[in-house]
């Protein structure tokens, strides 16, 4: 059977729940056809690019599926008619990768790194400044 890498895209405005009640109903339409959901990932509520139908945000999603086509093309229908659905693609890959995405790769590293962007350290590469930064003026003593 073929194996597909899909992402869709959740409005903003829909909670974290019925998310996963929408990756359910794919994922049961999936299966009532013959084929199966392996990895699930959620990549959160993230901002988007550009807006989409007035969203700004939007709640990210990846689903690995070994399905045959017309169960694929059914449920990129089921999805193009939800009005939760903003976007949607899939990838037909040759083979799926069940360890962790580098979306997910790069969440754990920014979790282990700590304060973020806001964590510069102690600074101490800067040297002595004096004056605040400015040069001395006339009859000034440096």
């Amino acid at each position: 059977m073929p194996l597909y890498e899909h992402v869709f895209l959740a409005r903003q405005d829909v909670s974290a729940q019925q998310v996963e009640t929408l990756v359910e109903q794919f994922k049961g339409l999936i299966e009532g056809a013959g084929g199966s959901v392996g990895k699930i990932e959620t990549w959160g509520l993230r901002s988007l690019a550009y807006r989409i139908k007035k969203n700004r945000k939007a709640h990210y999603t990846l689903m690995n599926i070994t399905a045959p086509h017309a169960a694929v093309a059914e449920m990129e229908r089921q999805m193009g008619l939800s009005e939760d659905v903003l976007r949607f693609m899939t990838f037909k890959v040759d083979e799926l990768d069940e360890e962790p995405s580098a979306m997910m790769q790069k969440r754990d590293r920014d979790d282990r790194r700590g304060g973020g962007r806001g964590d510069r350290g102690d600074r101490g590469d800067r040297g002595e400044r004096s004056g605040g930064g400015r040069p001395p003026r006339r009859g000034e003593e440096e």
